[in-house]
């Protein structure tokens, strides 16, 4: 949230270790969302309505510029959710460092028709013409996926609404809901309790059987408290994604400041747990990004901050470079495993863009990569980035575009593939080959990717942030001074780097707590 001219940063932490347990809210504080002070934790595990654990939630700013956090708190051993309540003990403190969890808690309780062990994550409030507070909460029935929607006009005394704001069946539990309107023009954002004219809502879901999210651009009827999606979005595990990889349990927020809405995720280790316990910190927060919706209105884009840029350091550029097939331009004079790369291909003609299969209209993106990856030779494509990559290409995370033509469209496959990653092989590592497709008109020939890497991340935005994947990658030659980056191009298409900059990206002030790091 941002209080005061102050950004607060709260999120689920073990200050006993790096694997999941012992959850708390950790707390840290921001001017610019780039350096953050770590402070003590808001909230812990200690009342009889969070005694077994204190869950995830949300923070709405009530009338009167007062601050108020609703959070699941597990009352017992069966994992009995109840969602609760925690304000500010001294408002005139800057940090808001203390926070109390008054003794009328909990504000919600299940009834019986709820699923009480899958009852979680509050989302932002917000106020409607009718003087009332809502909030949703996550939740499944069998296995439909859920939000079930809480109003108040006290913001103390919630009562449910007889029907969810929205359900899909066969999607199992959803986690840590989003809900928040979106203008039709423009990339201002909007507080969540807007509800003039010239807008579309979102809502964003996490799903815990796939552990991947997905949202919907729709309507919501206020009179009716009912949610639907626009006949463009697929509603279900298809969905459109806010990123494509390993990105999960995100949640926005309204920033006054500047006029934004800013989303936030979470980006969990693909190692092994034996390698988390011997770094001592596991999990990360991604870059945070600015979002709105697309002119079009079937999507939402997304972009890093701009206060990012004040990270960067030494400047290198590439303009009108040529690469034919099998080409590989070495970017030089950075600092390639901490840097922010920005580049625009063209390319002369579509008509070598390889037929897009049948048989793959019904796999995921990802399937689709795994199978056509960067050193599979294509006609428009693969052409892009090698991040993180060791001198002989022994390892690499290759972040790419390939062109494919199907019956009356082309379809764009954008793709992280972190199989090559790293020569470490162990059964648990992760290394999948994270893709999407973009929705973007390529008569003008050009296409641009920005890739942010940082050791063990890359996160990538293509065609001006419509399609963004993140990867955890873990080198084991391709570290510090011996990482590598380069441009390239495997399709018969020539292609042309019309611009290319990249920066060494300096280092923020770190969020060290509790004696691990949480970066």
């Amino acid at each position: 949230m941002y209080y005061n001219g102050v950004y607060h940063l709260f999120y689920q932490y073990n200050p006993h270790g790096s694997v999941w347990g012992n959850i708390v809210w950790a707390h840290s504080v921001s001017m610019d969302l780039i350096n953050w002070i770590p402070l003590e934790p808001a909230i812990y595990p200690s009342k009889v309505f969070d005694n077994y654990g204190t869950w995830s939630g949300s923070a709405t700013i009530l009338p009167g510029n007062k601050p108020i956090i609703l959070y699941t708190g597990v009352v017992d051993a069966n994992k009995t959710q109840v969602q609760n309540y925690a304000i500010p003990a001294n408002l005139s403190d800057p940090f808001l460092r203390k926070w109390i969890r008054p003794d009328n808690n909990p504000l919600i309780v299940a009834d019986v028709n709820i699923n009480k062990a899958q009852f979680r994550d509050p989302t932002t409030a917000w106020l409607g013409r009718d003087g009332y507070w809502r909030t949703l909460i996550g939740s499944v029935l069998g296995n439909k996926g859920l939000t079930i929607m809480y109003k108040s006009k006290s913001f103390k005394k919630w009562k449910k609404v007889q029907h969810p704001l929205h359900s899909v069946d066969d999607t199992g539990n959803w986690e840590c809901p989003d809900f928040f309107p979106v203008l039709l023009d423009g990339t201002n954002g909007l507080d969540a309790s807007y509800n003039g004219e010239n807008a579309k809502h979102i809502l964003k879901v996490s799903l815990d059987v796939t552990r991947f999210e997905y949202y919907t651009v729709g309507t919501y009827d206020t009179k009716k408290d009912r949610y639907t999606p626009n006949n463009t979005s697929i509603d279900g595990w298809k969905g459109l994604r806010l990123d494509y990889g390993n990105y999960y349990a995100s949640k926005s927020f309204y920033d006054p400041s500047k006029n934004r809405r800013i989303m936030w995720g979470w980006s969990n280790e693909s190692d092994t747990v034996d390698d988390d316990v011997k770094k001592g910190w596991a999990g990360i927060q991604t870059i945070p990004r600015k979002l709105w919706l697309d002119p079009t209105g079937k999507q939402l884009v997304q972009w890093p901050i701009q206060e990012l840029q004040t990270l960067r350091e030494q400047k290198v550029q590439l303009s009108n470079c040529k690469l034919e097939k099998g080409d590989k331009i070495e970017v030089k004079g950075i600092t390639p495993a901490q840097a922010d790369v920005e580049v625009t291909f063209s390319f002369s003609s579509l008509d070598k863009a390889e037929p897009f299969d049948p048989s793959w209209a019904d796999l995921y993106a990802q399937d689709v990569c795994a199978i056509k990856g960067s050193t599979v030779q294509g006609g428009l494509g693969p052409f892009g980035l090698l991040t993180l990559a060791s001198k002989k290409l022994e390892e690499y995370t290759p972040v790419f575009f390939r062109v494919f033509k199907a019956q009356d469209k082309y379809k764009l496959l954008m793709c992280s593939d972190a199989s090559r990653s790293t020569l470490e092989n162990g059964k648990t590592m992760y290394k999948p080959s994270f893709a999407g497709y973009v929705d973007v008109d390529l008569t003008n020939k050009t296409l641009s990717l920005r890739s942010l890497i940082d050791h063990s991340v890359v996160e990538s935005f293509g065609a001006g942030g419509k399609t963004c994947i993140t990867s955890r990658v873990y080198p084991t030659l391709a570290i510090y001074d011996n990482a590598h980056l380069f441009v390239f191009n495997n399709g018969t298409e020539a292609i042309k780097i019309e611009t290319l900059n990249a920066w060494s990206m300096g280092k923020p002030t770190m969020n060290w707590s509790f004696g691990h790091s949480s970066y």
